[in-house]
């Protein structure tokens, strides 16, 4: 089973393919999105209530773009990532990027004819599990990111 991490980064690599990144910094940009996106659901996972809040998400029952969840992705993206970066016009168009990756959670997570790459109760553990969790299995994405744009 791939990680969730993994995912993530490969569906914002492939939604973020037509965006102007500078090649030097595109890994980074495309990592900080992905870990934004990977840190809110692991924030959300360990609130009251935040299961149930991510349930809602990857069933349909959330649209993404009205979700907390996608509301915070950004805000530590905007922050952590492109706070640190000029990155013109392809800023927004980067943020634009997190509800619909958000969105698309729901295709990796198994239905009941057992499509997709992940169960939806392994889904949440690994969330809820915090950093002995989906932070562990992220290995090298998540461990690396944090002291990349220290000034």
């Amino acid at each position: 089973m791939a990680s969730i991490s993994d995912l993530i980064l490969k569906q914002v690599t492939s939604s973020a393919g037509k965006i102007d990144i500078p090649a030097g910094i595109k890994d980074k940009v495309l990592g900080g999105l992905s870990d934004s996106i990977v840190d809110s659901l692991t924030q959300t996972a360990a609130k009251s209530g935040g299961i149930d809040m991510i349930k809602d998400l990857v069933t349909g029952k959330t649209k993404a773009a009205a979700s907390p969840i996608t509301s915070l992705a950004t805000n530590l993206f905007t922050k952590n990532i492109l706070g640190k970066m000029d990155l013109g016009s392809s800023a927004s168009a980067l943020t634009g990027l997190i509800p619909g990756v958000l969105g698309n959670l729901s295709s990796f997570i198994k239905d009941q004819d057992g499509d997709g790459d992940i169960d939806l109760q392994d889904f949440l553990a690994a969330l809820s599990g915090g950093k002995g969790g989906i932070l562990k299995s992220a290995g090298s994405l998540l461990g690396g990111l944090g002291g990349l744009f220290k000034k």
